[in-house]
């Protein structure tokens, strides 16, 4: 039998799966029975891409539209209207629900729906597919589904997925925010699934073998009793071994959520938080609150009780800030102590109110994917590319936990500045780094770690990269030898010894908590 109905996306990664996918294809009815999800990443061919999915000889095609898979997703759909134009192609997704009509992929396909279309997309195909009838315009907004009535997608999950894929999961959809740069500034309201329908599939993840569950819900803490209903549910499996991440609004941690959270084990939880800029008059300007004292009065309980994986977002090139300023924001960020800061370049998402700022402070943005800005008034273009370039090696030596030693030396150093700066000292260190690797991306760690080498003119510093690389089958590299020392391997935290699923990378944070105490910034 032919699959009359295929679902498919262009995932960022292969561990990745598309939540919404799952949710079209549960809510799809009796036509399930000829539908299924076919899934590929973007950096596959995408003539091969349409050979797999024509070889199912399909009448409806349903594309997830995003900003990291437009252009790939515009070469696929070009291939198959071209050889076959009767298969009608179908877009959605957040790419292509605002200023939908002046886009090539949405002029290509034979629809696009606008916004949450759980029930939509099955009523365009059960037209089409029984009464052979198709909708006049090429644009369809959706209207909002009652949350309640939404089949639930978590059955549609297979065994391989849990297994070897990142497991999402939502109590919630919307955001009450407003900040401008954002496409939940359009949300209308927060609305949150029935809470016993939603626990008892997360039941059956358990059951099922999931460990860990990233909740994509844009504010986890929001409703204080729903937050605390969710975190005791896990908290009875916990020692299951499971890992959590949510998205935290920085503010908001009163001491129900604090009690609870003390009682998780290191490497359960990570939080997610989107303290995005801490200059006031610039959140004023994109209609951000929050409460700059309540953070750091959060992020102090986090570091005290020491076993919740913090990862901290920072958006560059907002409308306002200036090179200084945004240093300093990311200084008072790094004086929180998270155990990651994700810096961001600010991207003009379609349908956001950003654009209100275009003139007054001169915003320039990529006109293709991934829509970046590119230069502001008060922010050029190479000052954005030196920003850039600075998130990218913080990615790789301050965020990956390979060098958690090594950071610790470059912390002390910045403290001897005058002013004190973490930005400005590693500043230095990622503009040496872009030089011996102007290609940026694919670096071997052991070249990263040769470059480290040749930067730093300290025993000490060498001493740090030396205990930081050596490891189970690591020798001592070339470059190291002179030094005359060995290192100590070290031991990991008993704690996290238990069967977990907390992924490497935060293993190797919550092993080696040795980087010292920041200076706040005066």
């Amino acid at each position: 039998m032919n699959t009359e109905i295929i679902l498919s996306t262009l995932n960022a990664r292969y561990s990745h799966c598309s939540f919404g996918l799952r949710y079209l294809y549960a809510n799809l009815k009796e036509l399930k029975e000829n539908s299924k999800i076919v899934e590929f990443t973007i950096s596959q061919n995408a003539r091969d891409i349409a050979e797999q999915l024509l070889s199912e000889n399909p009448k409806v095609i349903g594309f997830g539209v995003y900003i990291w898979n437009t252009r790939q997703t515009y070469d696929v759909v070009s291939i198959l209207k071209r050889v076959a134009p009767e298969i009608k192609i179908i877009l959605g997704g957040p790419e292509v629900s605002y200023e939908t009509e002046e886009q090539p992929l949405c002029q290509l396909a034979d629809l696009t729906l606008q916004g949450e279309a759980d029930f939509l997309f099955y009523d365009v195909c059960k037209n089409y597919l029984c009464n052979s009838h198709w909708p006049e315009p090429k644009q369809i907004k959706a209207d909002l589904p009652d949350i309640q009535h939404i089949t639930l997608p978590y059955d549609e999950y297979s065994d391989h997925d849990i297994q070897h894929r990142v497991i999402y999961v939502e109590a919630s959809r919307g955001c009450p925010y407003k900040c401008e740069y954002c496409l939940s500034s359009l949300d209308k309201s927060v609305r949150s699934f029935e809470l016993e329908r939603f626990l008892s599939a997360m039941e059956k993840l358990i059951a099922r073998g999931a460990r860990q569950f990233k909740f994509i819900d844009r504010t986890f803490n929001l409703s204080i009793p729903t937050s605390s209903k969710i975190l005791n549910f896990f908290l009875e499996r916990i020692h299951l071994g499971l890992f959590l991440h949510f998205e935290m609004v920085p503010d908001r941690l009163p001491i129900e959520l604090r009690e609870l959270i003390s009682q998780f084990p290191k490497g359960a939880l990570q939080f997610e938080i989107g303290i995005q800029t801490w200059n006031p008059e610039v959140a004023k300007l994109v209609s951000r609150r929050q409460n700059y004292a309540l953070i750091e009065s959060n992020f102090a309980f986090l570091n005290q009780i020491g076993t919740v994986h913090t990862h901290a977002d920072l958006i560059a090139g907002l409308p306002g800030e200036t090179l200084e300023s945004f240093a300093a924001g990311f200084d008072a960020v790094a004086a929180l102590k998270p155990d990651e800061i994700q810096v961001g370049i600010l991207k003009r998402l379609k349908g956001t109110p950003i654009i209100r700022h275009d003139q007054e402070w001169q915003m320039v943005y990529q006109d293709q994917p991934p829509f970046q800005v590119l230069k502001t008034r008060h922010l050029n273009y190479q000052t954005l590319q030196r920003i850039a370039r600075f998130a990218h090696y913080w990615d790789l030596v301050a965020n990956s936990g390979n060098f958690i030693r090594t950071f610790s030396f470059i912390v002390n150093q910045s403290r001897l500045r005058n002013p004190p700066s973490l930005f400005w000292e590693f500043d230095q260190i990622a503009n040496f780094l872009a030089t011996r690797h102007p290609q940026g991306h694919s670096i071997a760690l052991i070249h990263l770690v040769e470059s480290l080498w040749e930067y730093f003119h300290s025993e000490t510093a060498h001493r740090h990269l030396m205990e930081d690389y050596i490891g189970p089958g690591r020798s001592i590299p070339h470059f190291m030898k002179s030094v005359g020392t060995s290192a100590e391997k070290a031991l990991p935290d008993a704690t996290l010894e238990r069967k977990s699923a907390t992924p490497k990378r935060q293993k190797k944070h919550l092993r080696n908590e040795v980087v010292p105490t920041l200076p706040k910034p005066k």
